[in-house]
């Protein structure tokens, strides 16, 4: 308890430049002369603390005080800076004046070495707008409901409870509990529309963790392997993990994706730069689905 309170004191000071023994003693409910040994046992261990008499004195620290050594290392400061700088891309407008304040109670400038947005090239101003009203309804446990188009291609109207939400992989999702499915999902932020906060609460559970590496069941998916050109070396990189070169500088990748009409058309979006080696089904599965769209040309 008396760390605590040497702590906080030192916090309230930073905080309120000077206060008296009484007001300290009286917010800590002790007496003045246990903030009296307080204060000396901060002086001993090194924080420049002093005392003041006449009007407008009190207990004060140095002008220049900062949290140094004494709590935290320059790496550790440096790394609750940048971790702070990388959220500010997420609410600046709420995010960087706590960066600044702590800035300056770390006597340390903004490190400069990271730059995090997660905001997409399109609809900025949608989904900032989308994410304010969501963390509200969040805070404030309000029910809310929105149009959704899930990866079925459904368009549904959902009543949902906001848990969380979650970035995971290059996505913004909504984790909750879908009233209309009767069961808890997720939601893709650019697949949300129409977004109202009701005034309805709800009392639900908030789960602590909610993006595990859950694997897609095997019979659900397939290995195929692929040719793509080098002139696509950006999007091997960017997504395959698997693969080789062949004499040509050509990729060779091997894939397990999940089977569906998804996997067709991420193919197809490699466009004449790749070419369906096994397996032979797939091979027919993609002739027939360009043979369909070059039939809209014709």
């Amino acid at each position: 308890m008396k760390i605590n309170r040497l702590f906080e004191i030192v916090y309230l000071l930073l905080d309120h430049k000077t206060m008296t023994a009484k007001e300290l003693a009286d917010r800590f409910e002790v007496s003045p002369r246990t903030i009296y040994r307080d204060i000396e046992n901060l002086s001993i261990a090194g924080i420049p603390v002093y005392m003041s008499k006449g009007k407008g004195g009190g207990i004060s620290l140095l002008p220049d005080f900062v949290l140094n050594k004494t709590v935290l290392s320059k790496e550790e400061k440096s790394g609750i800076l940048a971790s702070l700088q990388a959220v500010s891309s997420v609410r600046p407008e709420e995010v960087n004046p706590v960066l600044s304040k702590l800035s300056s109670l770390l006597g340390e400038h903004n490190t400069d070495w990271i730059e995090v947005d997660f905001a997409n090239w399109s609809n900025v101003e949608y989904e900032n707008e989308v994410f304010g009203q969501l963390k509200e309804a969040i805070l404030h446990k309000k029910i809310i409901s929105f149009d959704y188009v899930s990866g079925k291609k459904e368009h549904t109207t959902r009543l949902v409870l906001p848990l969380k939400l979650c970035f995971k992989g290059q996505a913004w999702y909504l984790y909750g509990f879908c009233k209309t499915r009767k069961e808890e999902r997720f939601f893709k932020l650019r697949r949300l529309h129409n977004l109202i906060v009701t005034e309805a609460s709800f009392d639900y559970p908030i789960p602590k963790k909610v993006l595990v590496n859950k694997k897609m069941p095997e019979e659900n998916m397939v290995t195929i392997r692929l040719k793509i050109s080098k002139e696509l070396a950006f999007r091997v990189y960017d997504e395959v993990e698997q693969f080789k070169l062949d004499q040509s500088g050509n990729f060779l990748c091997t894939i397990m994706m999940p089977n569906g009409r998804w996997l067709t058309d991420y193919i197809c979006s490699l466009g004449e730069y790749c070419e369906v080696l096994e397996p032979a089904w797939l091979r027919t599965q993609i002739k027939e689905q360009l043979e369909r769209t070059l039939h809209r040309y014709e």
